[in-house]
């Protein structure tokens, strides 16, 4: 069974920026995590609607603005609705309809060819503590994620 670590990924020079995301960690290959990625949130009853290639984006946009610097050697954000949890969340907040659709992205980095990296934001602390869908919003994304690097 692959290593499992959520790690705390420095993104910005703040405190605070760590606290923005959820960064989770697998020896497994890139592959095999956005295939448990897939499963974790369709075996939770979500739609995916979107699978965005990021690595060929802004490999061929780099190549088109002279940054020729390779970011990933692979890199995919998935787009995913829970028509329950959007309509309880929207409907206690309507300025949560940012939340919507979800996101996990899952990547790799050249200098690391054997940590495949899941990442998703954090629902800030005062939301989950004031708002129990929020709560349930923010444990089905770490759940997802850890399904993800669980492979």
């Amino acid at each position: 069974m692959p290593a499992i670590a959520l790690v705390c990924h420095v993104f910005a020079a703040t405190a605070a920026a760590d606290e923005r995301y959820a960064v989770y960690e697998s020896d497994s290959s890139f592959g095999d995590v956005i295939d448990g990625l897939k499963l974790a949130i369709q075996e939770r009853g979500m739609y995916i609607n979107n699978v965005m290639h990021m690595d060929e984006m802004l490999e061929r946009t780099g190549k088109d603005l002279g940054m020729d610097e390779t970011i990933y050697t692979h890199a995919q954000s998935i787009e995913f609705c829970s028509a329950l949890l959007s309509r309880r969340m929207t409907a206690e907040d309507p300025t949560r309809i940012v939340n919507c659709p979800f996101i996990i992205a899952v990547y790799t980095l050249p200098d690391e060819p054997d940590t495949t990296y899941v990442v998703h934001r954090r629902i800030p602390a005062d939301e989950t503590d004031a708002s129990p869908v929020m709560r349930e919003v923010a444990d089905m994304l770490q759940g997802v994620a850890e399904g993800a690097v669980s492979w």
